[in-house]
């Protein structure tokens, strides 16, 4: 059946469309618990297809919200990345300000997606004009998958090779490099890089390898040690490296919460930051800012990335290619200069 562009569709025309009653295209487009996700999925895609105002049908926001975005977390190692992470809630904040600046609602989901299925249940049984996911985790096929599907997404993540889908982050091989050319001209020799193997962290450490070969320094497979993006991680792993008597004097850290872990662990272990050891991490979260000593590191900026993972959603002419923002080196007080 073809409804006519010169009309407004009308809930007959999609209850035709869909083969189903009024009834049951009603209950779909209100969520109704007693309509199946598939019907759900059909009917929402079908009202999306044929412009029929269904946002303005349901129940109006509380607040009038001109559009509204879901944020999900996806699996990472098998399990979703918590959203007490302080990155996470510095990122939220901004993706919330640059919303609120639009007249949109944000609501972060339950759900964290670990395969093409999941995605695609994730952006089609939303009513959300689109949504945004914080992270790649181990989904990047599933991602360029979607990416040939009609869905309105983006991610926060690394921009990586053969991507068909839009990314928004820092430029990762920039922000490992600067680091840690910031420690080789302090004279450090033994730098190390502690990191997981999530896309993001991959490219901090080829920065940090590109940087060592640069300064004419070893890159000793010894001083390239892994951890999750945790305080806990780090600060066990770090110990590890200290009680097997392995030296160093420099951490480049894959994130902030990375570094801080370092830094405990060295205390721990008698050394002092940055006497004995200087270290960088990478976000600037506000815990940087409030270490003793406080933390050099590199700057991401949140700010900016939520401004543009909204406009990713909320603009449909806007230009959906990846996009790295640049990064900058903070300099304080853990590196000693």
């Amino acid at each position: 059946m073809a409804v006519s562009s010169n009309s407004k569709t009308t809930l007959e025309d999609l209850a035709k469309l869909a083969g189903v009653s009024v009834a049951t295209v009603s209950r779909a487009l209100n969520d109704h618990p007693t309509i199946s996700t598939r019907t759900k999925q059909r009917i929402w895609a079908l009202a999306r297809e044929h412009d029929y105002p269904f946002r303005h049908y349901m129940p109006a926001s509380p607040i009038g919200a001109e559009g509204s975005i879901v944020i999900v977390t996806p699996f990472v190692h098998g399990r979703a990345l918590p959203l007490s992470h302080p990155f996470f809630l510095e990122l939220l904040a901004n993706i919330g300000e640059a919303a609120r600046a639009r007249d949109c609602d944000f609501t972060v989901s339950h759900v964290a997606p670990a395969g093409y299925d999941d995605l695609v249940a994730t952006v089609t049984t939303s009513r959300a004009s689109g949504v945004i996911f914080l992270g790649q985790g181990t989904l990047h096929e599933a991602f360029n998958r979607l990416a040939a599907t009609p869905a309105r997404f983006a991610v926060w993540g690394a921009q990586l090779p053969g991507q068909d889908y839009c990314t928004i982050g820092s430029d990762n091989l920039q922000g490992g490099r600067r680091a840690t050319l910031h420690l080789a001209r302090l004279g450090r020799q033994r730098i190390l890089f502690i990191g997981g193997n999530d896309p993001e962290a991959m490219q901090r450490r080829r920065g940090y390898w590109d940087a060592l070969a640069e300064s004419n320094l070893t890159a000793d497979p010894k001083l390239n040690i892994a951890a999750e993006f945790e305080l806990e991680s780090a600060e066990a792993a770090i110990g590890r490296l200290l009680r097997s008597g392995v030296k160093f004097d420099g951490v480049v850290a894959a994130s902030d919460l990375i570094a801080l872990g370092a830094m405990r662990a060295l205390r721990r272990a008698g050394l002092s930051v940055p006497r004995d050891v200087s270290v960088v991490g990478y976000d600037d979260m506000l815990l940087a800012r409030l270490s003793t000593p406080a933390l050099t590191t590199i700057r991401q900026d949140t700010a900016e990335a939520g401004r543009k993972l909204v406009s990713q959603i909320l603009d449909p002419l806007t230009d959906h290619r990846p996009e790295q923002l640049p990064t900058e080196l903070i300099v304080r007080e853990s590196c000693g200069a």
